[in-house]
């Protein structure tokens, strides 16, 4: 079974740079636009602390979808991620599971491989895969 999937992982890749690119900026609307039931019903004021993680994400988001400049937008997104779990989870204790910390460190650790993989195929910028 590996040696047939091995052969796809360029896709594998880019279709999960995508994907989670996707879901982080719909975290960026529901912020900043108040959309997808937004922030206790409505946008977060963008001179907030949640204002401006939307605004965070919907750039880092965007940019990690096209695949434009991926490395550095997803290296800022796996350290917004990691500020938003120690701000907003560890103080309800250790463990993600716990905390309902559990996507902001799946995002983090996410974002974090993507920074050192780069953009791959399917990207505006054309990175070359270098595997």
């Amino acid at each position: 079974m590996e040696k047939v999937l091995i052969g796809y992982s360029a896709q594998a890749y880019a279709a999960m740079r995508v994907v989670i690119g996707l879901l982080f900026f719909c975290h960026g609307l529901q912020k900043v636009f108040g959309l997808f039931g937004g922030v206790n019903g409505s946008a977060a004021p963008l001179w907030s602390l949640l204002g401006i993680a939307g605004a965070v994400e919907l750039v880092t988001g965007a940019l990690i979808v096209i695949g434009f400049r991926t490395a550095l937008a997803a290296f800022v997104a796996s350290g917004h991620m990691a500020a938003a779990y120690f701000i907003g989870h560890f103080p309800g204790g250790f463990w993600p599971i716990s905390n309902n910390g559990e996507l902001a460190v799946l995002y983090c650790f996410g974002f974090l491989y993507m920074a050192t993989r780069g953009s791959g195929i399917w990207a505006v910028d054309g990175a070359p895969e270098d595997g």
